[in-house]
């Protein structure tokens, strides 16, 4: 019995245009982590020398869950500042004429 022959046209597909972000625009909040891993990044680099990238990442995020909700909370109160920082620059961009859209990229 012969092979059915496979059909093999190929529809080409488009990507669709990506959006020029907007230099002007308010940068983001940083998150509680992030802020805790900015302060800690150096020392685990000092306490692994030779540490790969990802591992340092990895080592933070460690420490990050084995701290209490008490040593977190310098860190949210630093995000949460920098959230309010976010929400009034973005506020005052939309307002003085930025791109107006409420997307939260």
């Amino acid at each position: 019995m012969p092979k059915a022959a496979k059909a093999t046209t190929k529809a080409k597909v488009t990507k669709p245009e990506k959006r020029k972000k907007d230099p002007n625009a308010p940068k983001r909040g940083l998150s509680a982590y992030m802020f805790f891993a900015n302060d800690n990044r150096d020392k685990v680099r000092e306490d692994n020398p030779g540490i790969k990238f990802g591992d340092v990442g990895k080592a933070l995020g460690e420490k990050w869950k084995e701290l209490t909700d008490k040593d977190k909370a310098p860190y949210e109160a630093k995000a949460k500042v920098d959230k309010k920082r976010y929400e009034d620059e973005k506020a005052a961009y939309n307002a003085g004429g930025g791109d107006g859209s409420d997307d939260d990229e």
